[in-house]
């Protein structure tokens, strides 16, 4: 079976596929590592506890400041309460799978 990597292109954006640790030591993204439905993940850490979406906001915060793009622009569009968690990207897709691509490259 492949590997299906974290970042899939979608209807006005692109959808990344996360899986997030809260109360970490610190906000980090830790690189990619594959699910158990054997789809690509980026792992990412955040201080924030995971009530209220405060966990969600930290994830959406350190994305939108390593990509430098409104947080406006980024949303959870399934799993708000579960580790694995699904985020939209909107905006042009051809101009975001690349310049995600090699942010993913990059980890």
């Amino acid at each position: 079976m492949a590997v299906r990597p974290p970042l899939e292109p979608a209807q006005g954006g692109v959808r990344l596929f996360v899986r997030a640790t809260p109360r970490a030591s610190r906000n980090a993204v830790q690189g990619v590592a594959e699910g158990a439905d054997g789809r690509q993940q980026v792992k990412i850490a955040v201080t924030a506890v995971p009530e209220d979406g405060k966990a969600n906001a930290a994830i959406i915060e350190l994305l939108a400041k390593a990509w430098r793009i409104p947080k406006s622009s980024i949303g959870v569009v399934a799993g708000g309460t579960d580790r694995s968690k699904i985020l939209f990207v909107a905006g042009e897709t051809e101009a975001l799978i690349p310049r995600l691509s090699d942010w993913l490259g990059g980890l």
